[in-house]
């Protein structure tokens, strides 16, 4: 864009040069076409930028360190209309299709509202063996015409487990409703604690006007529905196998309804439609979605070794056809991701200090800016060593947490990535004795 703009301000001054020979009237009116120009010029430059950093996520790299971007390069062609692929461990953007585009989640919001009940759970506020009142709002046949349903009906006993299994397998409307009202005092004011969870999160497109995903008002985007689902796995990581990877779930069954149907309670047994859960090694979650106004989505992820990959794709098309290539759009990606990509937990020992001059102490004690966890090229994760580049020379007075250097994870073909490393505490002058001896220190060893 820059150069663009930068090009268009060379034509004007062209113009405005041609003005020059036209006589001064036409010179100043050219200078004064010219600078219009210009200053609209500037501020398309300026709005361009902030409109580009608004589409950043805090929590995700969409720039990717110089190793990966040959292999990032190589991404698959896909059916569907928005898809993000990240590291889990790292947030590292590895593949990205229409990533900020606003799309309705469908029944991908419900993995946000089982993050609303299980935050609960944690806090102590509520448990998995509780018992759910079942209302009207939540019955089965009181739900929007064509419904996925866990069939929660009048009289039954349900727990929150089952709730939750009901949400993760079944994919229940009226389980939401049951799980809304559990935690809020209307589906209204559950909706809004949900918008109000994205927005702490960072999410800023995302929005809920329900908890099921039956809405087309609800909304999202692959960037931040990948970030979310990477916050969920990390809180939640007995879930994957607890609820999301659990293949098929019968309710309801003789405990769940009164003692005059306990022998024949009419139990409904639904598979999950995540399809991949059995065709796809390592898939463990998470949930799929669909409704008219998005087509077909899926949030995705797998683990092989040490490595999670988080998927989340938007917009296949509707129908049989659509559920097929979703299927096939997250096969390719998880395939491409694991034949492309690993996490390296790097092991780096109590750092060595680094020189200090003029200060009260000789040395700087180093901590890295952030975790050093990092995505790598697959063939290159194998061997890979550290060294720490340091800012010469440090002089005192230097406060806590002040940039000294970096941490630079390489290999034979170069660097993979690389760690700001910063002061562990504040550090001060030394008396003026220390300072004039350190002085001329310095002095010589420049002139070497």
């Amino acid at each position: 864009m820059e150069s663009r703009e930068q090009g268009t301000g060379g034509r004007e001054q062209g113009a405005g040069s041609r003005e020059q020979g036209a006589g001064s009237r036409g010179q100043g009116a050219g200078n004064v076409l010219l600078k219009i120009i210009l200053f609209i010029g500037h501020w398309s430059l300026v709005i361009g930028f902030l409109s580009a950093q608004s589409d950043q996520i805090i929590g995700l790299d969409f720039i990717p360190a110089a190793a990966l971007r040959p292999y990032i390069a190589t991404g698959p062609q896909i059916g569907s209309r928005s898809a993000v692929v990240i590291d889990a461990q790292t947030g590292t953007v590895l593949y990205a299709k229409n990533p900020h585009e606003e799309i309705p989640p469908a029944s991908l919001t419900k993995l946000m509202t089982m993050h609303l009940v299980k935050r609960e759970i944690s806090a102590g506020r509520a448990s998995f063996d509780e018992i759910v009142p079942v209302g009207p709002e939540s019955w089965a046949q009181n739900q929007p015409p064509r419904s996925s349903l866990m069939f929660l009906a009048p009289g039954q006993t349900v727990t929150l487990r089952e709730i939750l299994l009901g949400l993760a397998v079944s994919s229940g409307n009226d389980a939401a409703v049951a799980a809304a009202l559990r935690i809020a005092p209307s589906v209204e004011d559950f909706a809004a604690m949900m918008t109000r969870e994205a927005r702490r999160m960072g999410l800023v497109r995302t929005r809920f006007v329900e908890p099921s995903g039956v809405s087309p008002d609800n909304m999202t985007t692959a960037a931040e529905f990948a970030l979310f689902c990477m916050e969920y796995v990390w809180l939640y990581p007995q879930s994957l196998g607890d609820f999301h990877s659990v293949w098929e779930f019968a309710y309801p069954k003789s405990e769940n309804v009164s003692a005059a149907f306990s022998n024949n309670p009419n139990t409904i047994v639904q598979t999950n439609r995540n399809i991949l859960l059995r065709t796809f090694p390592g898939v463990d979650g998470l949930k799929t979605g669909f409704i008219g106004a998005s087509g077909n989505n899926i949030a995705l992820t797998a683990q092989r070794a040490n490595t999670r990959f988080i998927a989340v794709i938007l917009g296949a098309p509707a129908g049989a056809e659509g559920e097929s290539i979703r299927a096939r759009d997250g096969e390719q990606l998880l395939s491409w991701a694991f034949a492309n990509f690993k996490t390296v937990r790097p092991f780096v020992g109590t750092l060595d200090p680094i020189r200090l001059w003029k200060g009260r102490e000789n040395a700087v004690s180093l901590q890295p800016d952030g975790p050093l966890s990092f995505t790598a090229p697959l063939h290159r994760a194998a061997s890979i060593s550290y060294t720490v580049e340091a800012s010469h020379p440090l002089i005192a007075p230097l406060p806590a947490h002040f940039p000294v250097g970096a941490l630079v994870f390489y290999d034979a073909e170069g660097e993979l990535h690389r760690v700001q490393l910063l002061t562990e505490r504040a550090y001060q002058q030394g008396n003026i004795f220390k300072r004039f001896i350190d002085s001329i220190r310095l002095f010589f060893q420049r002139g070497r």
